[in-house]
């Protein structure tokens, strides 16, 4: 049994296999398999206990390891934002970015007339300053994922890529 303490201004609600964790930034809901895991709240802690069931022993055990994770990750993400900084690097061909909606059009890369395209996933937001560009978010799937697809749209093929080091790429939070 494991039991995850809130702190001041997060709460925790259990409906049916979905936890809810509501913070100052947001709502995070996940779902669990309740075959496997019984979660409950009482006061400011929420109890995740693994099933009972020899077959489903070792199966439960890792699920109740791997929900803890991921809802401690949620209290972080509505107490304060995840966030990926990027900046753009470009030796033959200046690079523009422009966000509209939920997608992040790559302009000029490698002199490309067509832009590339990024889907920023989920309630993530990203903002564009100049040559660099966060992405944030309370959930840390939703702001890993966004920043993945942008690594992916600017992915060079067919070329050297020694030579043609453009596009963008981390850099470290301040």
């Amino acid at each position: 049994m494991m039991e995850i303490e809130m702190p001041n201004g997060v709460q925790a609600e259990v409906k049916g296999n979905e936890v809810s964790v509501k913070g100052a930034l947001g709502t995070n809901t996940r779902r669990f398999n309740d075959s496997l895991l019984t979660v409950s709240v009482s006061g400011n802690k929420l109890s995740i206990v693994p099933a009972e069931s020899k077959k489903l022993k070792e199966k439960s055990k890792t699920a109740e390891v791997s929900f803890a994770k991921a809802v401690r990750n949620d209290i972080d993400g509505v107490i304060k934002y995840y966030e990926a900084n990027m900046q753009t690097v470009s030796a033959h061909f200046p690079i523009s970015l422009e966000i509209k909606g939920d997608t992040l059009l790559i302009k000029n890369l490698i002199g490309e007339r067509a832009p590339r395209t990024a889907y920023i996933v989920g309630k993530s937001k990203a903002e564009v300053k100049g040559q660099n560009l966060r992405i944030y978010g309370i959930s840390k799937e939703e702001v890993s994922q966004s920043a993945a697809n942008v690594r992916r749209a600017c992915r060079i093929r067919f070329k050297d890529t020694r030579i043609f080091q453009d596009g963008l790429y981390f850099t470290p939070q301040q």
